[in-house]
Protein backbone atom coordinates (compact mmCIF):
# COMPACT_ATOMS: atom_id res chain seq x y z
CA UNK A 1 0.00 0.00 0.00
CA UNK A 2 1.25 3.56 -1.38
CA UNK A 3 1.77 5.95 1.66
CA UNK A 4 0.13 9.18 0.95
CA UNK A 5 3.22 11.78 -0.04
CA UNK A 6 4.12 14.99 1.55
CA UNK A 7 2.90 16.73 -1.46
CA UNK A 8 -0.66 15.40 -1.22
CA UNK A 9 -0.94 16.72 2.40
CA UNK A 10 0.00 20.27 1.59
CA UNK A 11 -2.29 20.36 -0.79
CA UNK A 12 -5.14 19.41 1.45
CA UNK A 13 -3.68 21.71 3.97
CA UNK A 14 -3.69 24.80 1.25
CA UNK A 15 -7.16 23.76 -0.19
CA UNK A 16 -8.77 23.67 3.79
CA UNK A 17 -6.96 27.31 4.74
CA UNK A 18 -8.05 28.44 1.81
CA UNK A 19 -11.93 27.33 2.48
CA UNK A 20 -11.56 28.47 5.85
CA UNK A 21 -10.21 32.30 5.53
CA UNK A 22 -13.56 32.76 2.93
CA UNK A 23 -15.67 31.41 5.09
CA UNK A 24 -14.19 33.43 7.86
CA UNK A 25 -14.25 36.75 5.42
CA UNK A 26 -17.98 35.86 4.73
CA UNK A 27 -19.24 35.59 8.02
CA UNK A 28 -17.39 38.97 9.05
CA UNK A 29 -18.69 40.51 5.71
CA UNK A 30 -22.05 39.09 6.92
CA UNK A 31 -21.95 40.82 10.69
CA UNK A 32 -20.86 43.97 9.12
CA UNK A 33 -23.72 44.11 6.64
CA UNK A 34 -25.90 43.43 9.11
CA UNK A 35 -24.54 45.86 11.65
CA UNK A 36 -24.99 48.49 8.80
CA UNK A 37 -28.59 47.32 7.87
CA UNK A 38 -31.10 50.14 8.05
CA UNK A 39 -33.46 48.04 9.28
CA UNK A 40 -31.55 46.41 12.16
CA UNK A 41 -30.31 50.12 12.42
CA UNK A 42 -33.78 51.28 12.87
CA UNK A 43 -34.92 48.63 15.86
CA UNK A 44 -31.63 50.31 17.11
CA UNK A 45 -32.97 53.80 17.52
CA UNK A 46 -36.28 52.69 18.85
CA UNK A 47 -34.63 50.20 21.79
CA UNK A 48 -32.59 53.31 22.71
CA UNK A 49 -35.87 55.86 22.68
CA UNK A 50 -37.16 53.54 24.79
CA UNK A 51 -34.46 53.21 27.47
CA UNK A 52 -33.77 57.06 27.55
CA UNK A 53 -37.57 57.40 28.45
CA UNK A 54 -37.41 54.96 30.62
CA UNK A 55 -34.42 55.91 32.44
CA UNK A 56 -35.77 59.37 32.69
CA UNK A 57 -39.21 58.64 34.02
CA UNK A 58 -37.45 56.98 37.03
CA UNK A 59 -34.73 58.89 37.83
CA UNK A 60 -37.56 62.29 37.60
CA UNK A 61 -39.63 60.23 40.20
CA UNK A 62 -36.72 58.94 42.38
CA UNK A 63 -35.77 62.90 42.41
CA UNK A 64 -39.77 63.89 43.28
CA UNK A 65 -39.63 61.63 46.23
CA UNK A 66 -36.31 62.77 48.06
CA UNK A 67 -37.28 66.04 46.87
CA UNK A 68 -40.34 65.71 48.80
CA UNK A 69 -38.56 64.01 51.53
CA UNK A 70 -36.43 66.76 51.92
CA UNK A 71 -38.96 69.34 51.62
CA UNK A 72 -41.70 68.09 54.33
CA UNK A 73 -39.40 66.31 56.34
CA UNK A 74 -37.11 68.52 57.37
CA UNK A 75 -38.09 72.32 58.81
CA UNK A 76 -36.26 75.28 57.54
CA UNK A 77 -36.25 77.93 54.19
CA UNK A 78 -32.63 75.91 52.92
CA UNK A 79 -34.87 72.36 53.09
CA UNK A 80 -37.58 73.83 51.62
CA UNK A 81 -35.09 75.57 49.07
CA UNK A 82 -33.36 72.30 48.59
CA UNK A 83 -36.71 70.39 47.91
CA UNK A 84 -37.56 73.10 45.35
CA UNK A 85 -34.24 72.86 43.22
CA UNK A 86 -34.41 68.44 43.21
CA UNK A 87 -38.05 69.14 42.37
CA UNK A 88 -36.66 71.41 39.10
CA UNK A 89 -34.77 68.61 38.37
CA UNK A 90 -37.29 66.03 38.85
CA UNK A 91 -39.41 68.01 36.01
CA UNK A 92 -36.42 68.52 33.86
CA UNK A 93 -35.95 64.86 34.01
CA UNK A 94 -39.56 64.12 33.53
CA UNK A 95 -39.51 66.50 30.46
CA UNK A 96 -36.29 64.77 28.85
CA UNK A 97 -38.47 61.18 29.38
CA UNK A 98 -41.26 62.73 27.50
CA UNK A 99 -39.19 64.10 24.60
CA UNK A 100 -37.74 60.52 24.56
CA UNK A 101 -41.21 59.28 24.26
CA UNK A 102 -42.43 61.49 21.76
CA UNK A 103 -39.24 60.18 20.01
CA UNK A 104 -39.80 56.39 20.26
CA UNK A 105 -43.63 57.19 19.16
CA UNK A 106 -42.37 58.55 15.81
CA UNK A 107 -39.96 55.92 15.38
CA UNK A 108 -43.27 53.24 15.98
CA UNK A 109 -45.07 54.89 13.09
CA UNK A 110 -42.13 55.30 11.30
CA UNK A 111 -41.51 52.10 9.04
CA UNK A 112 -38.87 50.26 9.24
CA UNK A 113 -36.05 50.67 5.94
CA UNK A 114 -36.03 47.90 3.71
CA UNK A 115 -33.18 46.18 4.45
CA UNK A 116 -30.51 46.31 1.54
CA UNK A 117 -29.97 42.55 -0.44
CA UNK A 118 -26.09 41.72 0.79
CA UNK A 119 -23.82 41.59 -2.62
CA UNK A 120 -21.78 38.12 -3.11
CA UNK A 121 -18.16 38.24 -2.28
CA UNK A 122 -15.98 40.04 -4.32
CA UNK A 123 -13.93 36.93 -5.72
CA UNK A 124 -17.83 35.43 -6.56
CA UNK A 125 -18.38 35.83 -10.37
CA UNK A 126 -21.68 37.06 -9.09
CA UNK A 127 -20.45 39.85 -7.66
CA UNK A 128 -20.65 42.49 -11.02
CA UNK A 129 -23.75 41.48 -12.23
CA UNK A 130 -25.50 42.07 -8.91
CA UNK A 131 -23.50 45.16 -8.28
CA UNK A 132 -24.95 46.04 -11.48
CA UNK A 133 -28.32 45.00 -10.62
CA UNK A 134 -28.83 47.29 -7.27
CA UNK A 135 -28.08 50.49 -10.18
CA UNK A 136 -30.33 49.22 -12.37
CA UNK A 137 -33.15 48.51 -9.39
CA UNK A 138 -32.31 52.17 -8.21
CA UNK A 139 -32.71 53.50 -12.02
CA UNK A 140 -36.13 51.72 -12.43
CA UNK A 141 -37.79 53.00 -9.28
CA UNK A 142 -37.01 56.34 -10.38
CA UNK A 143 -38.42 56.16 -13.53
CA UNK A 144 -41.39 54.58 -12.49
CA UNK A 145 -41.71 57.43 -9.40
CA UNK A 146 -41.63 59.88 -12.48
CA UNK A 147 -44.59 58.03 -14.36
CA UNK A 148 -46.56 57.73 -11.29
CA UNK A 149 -46.83 61.16 -10.82
CA UNK A 150 -50.10 63.26 -11.26
CA UNK A 151 -48.49 64.86 -14.95
CA UNK A 152 -47.56 61.88 -16.05
CA UNK A 153 -50.32 60.28 -18.86
CA UNK A 154 -48.89 56.56 -18.27
CA UNK A 155 -51.94 54.21 -16.91
CA UNK A 156 -51.40 53.11 -13.18
CA UNK A 157 -52.06 49.61 -14.14
CA UNK A 158 -48.88 50.06 -16.84
CA UNK A 159 -46.72 51.72 -13.98
CA UNK A 160 -47.49 48.98 -11.65
CA UNK A 161 -47.22 46.40 -14.02
CA UNK A 162 -43.61 46.95 -14.91
CA UNK A 163 -42.13 47.60 -10.95
CA UNK A 164 -43.96 44.37 -10.49
CA UNK A 165 -42.20 43.02 -13.24
CA UNK A 166 -38.84 44.43 -12.48
CA UNK A 167 -39.25 43.02 -8.51
CA UNK A 168 -40.31 39.71 -9.93
CA UNK A 169 -37.21 39.62 -11.92
CA UNK A 170 -34.70 40.87 -9.47
CA UNK A 171 -35.44 38.20 -7.43
CA UNK A 172 -35.27 35.50 -9.89
CA UNK A 173 -32.10 36.89 -10.70
CA UNK A 174 -30.38 36.86 -7.05
CA UNK A 175 -31.97 33.16 -6.92
CA UNK A 176 -29.60 32.26 -9.77
CA UNK A 177 -26.44 34.26 -8.01
CA UNK A 178 -27.81 32.45 -4.78
CA UNK A 179 -27.53 29.23 -6.65
CA UNK A 180 -24.20 30.14 -8.52
CA UNK A 181 -22.40 30.97 -5.25
CA UNK A 182 -23.66 27.51 -4.11
CA UNK A 183 -22.01 26.13 -7.34
CA UNK A 184 -18.35 28.16 -6.61
CA UNK A 185 -18.38 26.44 -3.07
CA UNK A 186 -18.73 23.02 -4.23
CA UNK A 187 -16.20 23.43 -6.85
CA UNK A 188 -13.80 24.64 -4.53
CA UNK A 189 -14.07 21.71 -2.33
CA UNK A 190 -14.34 18.64 -5.17
CA UNK A 191 -11.94 16.87 -6.40
CA UNK A 192 -9.43 18.31 -9.46
CA UNK A 193 -11.32 15.55 -11.35
CA UNK A 194 -14.76 17.21 -11.02
CA UNK A 195 -14.11 20.96 -11.05
CA UNK A 196 -14.15 21.51 -14.80
CA UNK A 197 -17.92 20.27 -14.51
CA UNK A 198 -18.49 22.43 -11.86
CA UNK A 199 -17.31 25.24 -13.37
CA UNK A 200 -19.04 24.58 -16.65
CA UNK A 201 -22.09 25.23 -14.23
CA UNK A 202 -20.76 28.23 -12.95
CA UNK A 203 -20.61 29.71 -16.46
CA UNK A 204 -24.15 28.70 -17.73
CA UNK A 205 -25.54 30.45 -14.62
CA UNK A 206 -23.12 33.55 -14.95
CA UNK A 207 -24.72 33.57 -18.67
CA UNK A 208 -28.35 33.28 -17.43
CA UNK A 209 -27.33 36.44 -15.36
CA UNK A 210 -26.30 38.62 -18.49
CA UNK A 211 -29.32 37.30 -19.98
CA UNK A 212 -31.47 38.62 -17.49
CA UNK A 213 -29.95 41.97 -17.13
CA UNK A 214 -30.38 42.73 -20.33
CA UNK A 215 -33.72 42.41 -20.68
CA UNK A 216 -33.96 44.41 -17.09
CA UNK A 217 -31.87 46.80 -18.96
CA UNK A 218 -34.74 47.13 -22.36
CA UNK A 219 -37.01 47.26 -19.35
CA UNK A 220 -35.34 50.46 -17.93
CA UNK A 221 -35.00 51.56 -21.88
CA UNK A 222 -38.53 51.55 -21.73
CA UNK A 223 -39.41 53.49 -18.77
CA UNK A 224 -37.27 55.82 -20.15
CA UNK A 225 -38.78 56.38 -23.11
CA UNK A 226 -41.91 56.58 -21.67
CA UNK A 227 -40.49 59.49 -18.95
CA UNK A 228 -39.11 61.29 -22.34
CA UNK A 229 -42.59 60.92 -24.11
CA UNK A 230 -44.91 61.74 -21.38
CA UNK A 231 -42.82 65.30 -20.07
CA UNK A 232 -43.54 66.47 -23.23
CA UNK A 233 -45.56 69.41 -23.85
CA UNK A 234 -47.38 67.86 -26.76
CA UNK A 235 -46.96 63.99 -26.26
CA UNK A 236 -47.48 62.12 -29.25
CA UNK A 237 -50.60 59.67 -28.10
CA UNK A 238 -49.26 56.95 -30.42
CA UNK A 239 -46.05 56.67 -29.36
CA UNK A 240 -46.97 56.69 -25.39
CA UNK A 241 -49.82 53.60 -26.40
CA UNK A 242 -46.29 52.09 -28.20
CA UNK A 243 -44.01 52.99 -25.44
CA UNK A 244 -46.70 51.83 -22.93
CA UNK A 245 -47.06 48.33 -24.69
CA UNK A 246 -43.70 47.85 -25.29
CA UNK A 247 -42.69 48.40 -21.65
CA UNK A 248 -45.75 45.76 -20.56
CA UNK A 249 -44.35 42.90 -23.50
CA UNK A 250 -40.43 43.53 -21.96
CA UNK A 251 -41.71 42.94 -18.53
CA UNK A 252 -43.23 39.48 -19.59
CA UNK A 253 -40.55 38.65 -21.77
CA UNK A 254 -38.22 39.59 -18.61
CA UNK A 255 -40.54 37.04 -16.47
CA UNK A 256 -40.17 33.96 -18.63
CA UNK A 257 -36.45 34.00 -18.55
CA UNK A 258 -36.91 32.33 -15.30
CA UNK A 259 -40.39 30.14 -16.29
CA UNK A 260 -39.86 27.68 -13.00
CA UNK A 261 -38.33 31.11 -10.67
Amino acid sequence: MDRPRRGDFLELRQLVEKQLRGQVADQVRAQLARFGDPAVKHERRKKRAAAAMWFFVFLGLLLAVVGAVIATGTAGVEAMLMGAVIGVFALGSFALGAKSGGRLRRLNRTPAPTAKPSLPPARSAAREPMERLQDAERVLADLLRQLSSPRSAVPADSVEQARQSGAEAASALREVAAELQAVERARDMAPAADRHALSEGVLRMKEQLEEGLEGYGALIAAAGRLVAASSSSSPDNFALTDATDRLHGLAVGLREIFPDR
